[in-house]
């Protein structure tokens, strides 16, 4: 309509406006009618809400929540504990239901990082081989075979030389005693996956040298390990929870199982043992990129499961979390860290175009800043942002993602313990049984607890 041409003639002209207003004032009384009917309409329903709302503030929060099924959180202890012989009777369809946390609608903006100007996240990797390694892996007496890199055959030392650097300030140098006496009385406590395992070790690693022998201690392997340093009453600890939320791969050591199930509306099994912990380092990641998560929720009965995708069921387990840190953590008490994703660099095509292998003999950071792999999930990443930046000042982020992305030579490679024999075929193509997750020790992790040190 908007191309077709008026008429110059100027009766024609005319003869249209006359029409027009003829039909201005036919319409005229009909729009009347409709806008007094809309006025009355509108007067009656707005004030029957607004008296809804004097009676009851909350009526329209709870109309939305029961229409979208929201699961207030950790709210009892389920009698039945989920273990790897657990199995789901049934299982149907995910129904929809979210968590409903405290102050899970009030939004902050940004993750809170750091209260100082530099972002000691941003920066670049410089080769320090007058201050680095921090330790040496055969002095550490709790050294894991998983990240004892050169005890299993790596020779090329040079990925326990770098130091992190960021662009407009500097790091806190590292200082054994003083992260002593930050600790002293004090509970410092890992929970996770083995990434936060890994980062664990490094920290004992970090810090053992300064104790006695017959002054410290380590716990057997179970789900709570813990080192205790008896000079400074005080202890680090590991907890492993790796979907943070109850589940079926609580075991430390039995937890490859073929079907996953979670609660996803209680992490009160875990949280019991870390409530008292004075400094808290979370993570979460990895687990949830392996396939449909099972959920059974803590009102459900007789085993019935829904299913959903990894990042869905992740957020619903950060949700419960995130209602444990909002209604029980006093930041004046308590300090809690959460820490982002570990990368993986399992395609050395996105660094090294044309190739077709993994982190196997990469030798080198790599160089060019802002680089960015598969291994590190975007929208999951937004999803964690979404979560933390609600908790405000209660959570400090260590943000090891974008720094980490750069080290595809920090991994153990073929250079590790294999608990189970490798196959003539693997043996024959090294990247097929190459470990480009977790972390060399000296390494990456060192760099994380740095990075927490400078934070505390």
């Amino acid at each position: 309509m908007q191309n077709q041409k008026t008429p110059n003639n100027p009766l024609t002209q005319t003869t249209q406006k006359m029409k027009w207003n003829k039909k201005k004032v036919q319409i005229f009384p009909f729009l009347v009618i409709l806008l007094l009917v809309f006025i009355t309409f509108s007067t009656f329903h707005n004030g029957s809400i607004i008296g809804q709302i004097h009676e009851n503030p909350n009526h329209i929060h709870h109309q939305q929540a029961s229409s979208a099924s929201y699961v207030k959180p950790n709210l009892k202890k389920s009698q039945e504990v989920l273990d790897r012989h657990c199995r789901c009777n049934s299982t149907r369809g995910y129904s929809g239901r979210k968590i409903a946390r405290d102050g899970g609608s009030k939004s902050y903006g940004r993750w809170r990082v750091s209260s100082e100007k530099c972002d000691v996240f941003s920066g670049k990797w410089v080769f320090d081989n007058a201050s680095y390694p921090l330790y040496n892996e055969s002095d550490c007496p709790y050294m894991s075979d998983q990240l004892a890199c050169h005890k299993h055959g790596r020779n090329d030392l040079g990925y326990q030389h770098w130091r992190w650097q960021p662009h407009d300030c500097n790091l806190k140098r590292w200082n054994v005693k003083e992260m002593w006496e930050k600790l002293r009385g004090k509970r410092l406590m890992f929970v996770g996956d083995s990434l936060n395992r890994g980062q664990w070790i490094s920290m004992v690693c970090l810090l053992q040298s300064e104790i006695p022998a017959d002054r410290r201690s380590m716990s057997p392997n179970a789900h709570l390990t813990i080192f205790r340093a008896e000079d400074y009453n005080a202890t680090i600890e590991f907890l492993w929870a790796p979907l943070l939320v109850e589940s079926n791969s609580d075991d430390p050591v039995n937890h490859r199982l073929d079907e996953r199930i979670i609660r996803p509306d209680s992490v009160l099994k875990h949280a019991s043992l870390w409530e008292h912990a004075d400094i808290l380092v979370f993570n979460t990641y990895l687990w949830w990129r392996q396939g449909p998560v099972k959920l059974l929720w803590s009102d459900d009965e007789n085993g019935a499961c829904e299913e959903l995708d990894g990042q869905g069921a992740m957020e619903l387990a950060m949700g419960a979390w995130a209602d444990w840190v909002s209604s029980k953590v006093d930041p004046l008490k308590k300090r809690v860290f959460f820490v982002t994703m570990s990368p993986t660099h399992l395609w050395s095509r996105e660094w090294k175009r044309g190739s077709e292998g993994n982190c196997y003999s990469e030798k080198d950071p790599i160089d060019f800043e802002g680089y960015w792999g598969s291994g590190s999930d975007l929208p999951t990443m937004s999803t964690v942002e979404n979560i933390l930046s609600s908790l405000n000042s209660k959570v400090s982020v260590l943000n090891v993602t974008q720094l980490s992305e750069y080290r595809k030579d920090g991994h153990p490679s073929i250079f590790r313990k294999f608990w189970e024999p490798l196959r003539p075929e693997q043996l024959s193509n090294p990247p097929s049984y190459s470990d480009c997750i977790h972390w060399c020790l000296p390494g990456v992790p060192d760099t994380w607890n740095e990075l927490l040190f400078h934070l505390l």
